[in-house]
C-alpha cells in the first residue's frame, strides 16, 4: 500500500478538527499548545490539498463551510477510531471522567433516571453528573448538553435516538373525588367531570388524552378547572388531593395506586402509551463518560 499521509498532514487534520470544535483559531492554538499562525497554516495546507475552502472567516469568528462540515465529521470519526485502536492495543483505556450534562423531563427524571445516578457514580466516580429537569426542546450544541431524554422525539438526522420504553397511560382520581363526583364509566362521561389539563411546552395547548375504544384509537380534548404547565407531577398532586381526573403515566402513580390514595378509572379504554427516547449528538466524538452512561441506562431499562 502506497503511503498517502505523513505526520504533518495528520497533525494538520487534528488542528483543523480542534479549530472546528473550538470555533476559533486562537482557542484551538491555546488548547493544542501552538500558535494561532500554526493553526492557520495547517488549515491552509488542507484547503490547498483539497482544493476547497473549509472555513468562512471573519475578523471575529470562523464558520465551517458545507464541505468543511462534511470533511470535519469524517476526520473526527477517523481520529476517534485511531485513538480507540491505540487504546485497545496498548491497554491504555482511560476511566470515564469529566462532567456529563443531561436534560430530562421532570417525570422521567424523578421516577426513572435520578434514582439510578448514585449507582452510576459508584461505578464511575470520576464522572460528575449535571442534571437539568425540563420538558422543553434543547439545542445540544448551543447549550452544551451531552444527552437528553424526550417523549415523542421527532426524527433528527443530527441525533442518535435509542428507545427506552413505551410508557402506559392511565386515568386516575382520588377516592374522595370519586365519592363526590361519581366514577366515569364511558368516555362521554368525562364531559361531566373535572379533568386536570397539562399544557404542552412546545405548543402552549392542552395535551389530548389517549384511549382505546373498541378496535379504534381515540384522542380527546377534556375540560376542567385546572391547567398545569411545565411539570406533569403537578397534575398528579392535584389529583391526589381531590381536584379531579388526570391522565398520566402508570410508572408515576404505581405507588399511589398500590396504597389506594389514587384509583384507576376507565380501565376498559386504557392501553395507550407514549414513547420515551434517549438522544445524543450523532456527529461529534462520543466521550467515554457518555458511552458509559448510555450503556448503563440501556442495561437498566430492561427492568422497566
Amino acid at each position: 500500500m502506497r503511503r498517502q499521509f505523513d505526520d504533518v498532514l495528520l497533525g494538520s487534520i487534528e488542528l483543523f478538527c480542534l479549530a472546528a470544535e473550538e470555533g476559533s483559531f486562537t482557542a484551538a492554538a491555546l488548547s493544542a499548545g501552538v500558535t494561532p499562525a500554526a493553526v492557520s497554516r495547517s488549515v491552509a495546507r488542507l484547503e490547498e490539498r483539497l482544493g476547497t475552502r473549509l472555513f468562512v472567516r471573519t475578523t471575529r469568528s470562523i464558520r465551517l463551510t458545507d464541505g468543511g462540515r462534511s470533511y470535519y465529521e469524517q476526520c473526527r470519526q477517523a481520529l476517534t477510531q485511531l485513538v480507540e485502536a491505540e487504546r485497545e492495543v496498548t491497554g491504555k483505556q482511560l476511566d470515564p471522567s469529566g462532567t456529563l450534562r443531561i436534560s430530562l423531563p421532570t417525570t422521567y427524571g424523578h421516577h426513572r433516571l435520578l434514582p439510578l445516578l448514585p449507582e452510576f457514580r459508584r461505578l464511575y466516580p470520576k464522572v460528575q453528573v449535571e442534571v437539568h429537569l425540563s420538558n422543553r426542546n434543547i439545542d445540544f450544541v448551543a447549550e452544551g448538553y451531552d444527552m437528553a431524554v424526550r417523549v415523542r422525539a421527532q426524527p433528527d438526522s443530527t441525533l442518535i435516538a435509542r428507545p427506552l420504553e413505551d410508557a402506559r397511560l392511565v386515568v386516575v382520581a382520588s377516592p374522595e373525588y370519586l365519592a363526590r363526583a361519581g366514577t366515569p364509566l364511558t368516555l362521554d362521561d368525562l364531559e361531566q367531570h373535572d379533568c386536570i389539563q397539562f399544557e404542552l411546552p412546545s405548543s402552549g395547548r392542552p395535551i389530548t388524552w389517549l384511549f382505546n375504544e373498541g378496535s379504534k384509537e381515540r384522542e380527546m380534548l377534556t375540560n376542567g378547572g385546572y391547567l398545569c404547565a411545565d411539570d406533569v407531577l403537578a397534575g398528579v398532586t392535584l389529583a391526589k388531593h381531590g381536584a379531579g381526573l388526570f391522565q398520566t403515566y402508570r410508572f408515576i402513580v404505581e405507588r399511589e395506586l398500590a396504597k389506594g390514595s389514587l384509583v384507576e378509572v376507565l380501565q376498559p379504554f386504557s392501553g395507550r402509551s407514549r414513547p420515551f427516547t434517549l438522544l445524543y449528538p450523532h456527529s461529534r466524538h462520543m466521550p467515554l463518560r457518555l458511552r458509559a452512561f448510555v450503556n448503563f441506562i440501556m442495561d437498566k431499562k430492561q427492568a422497566w
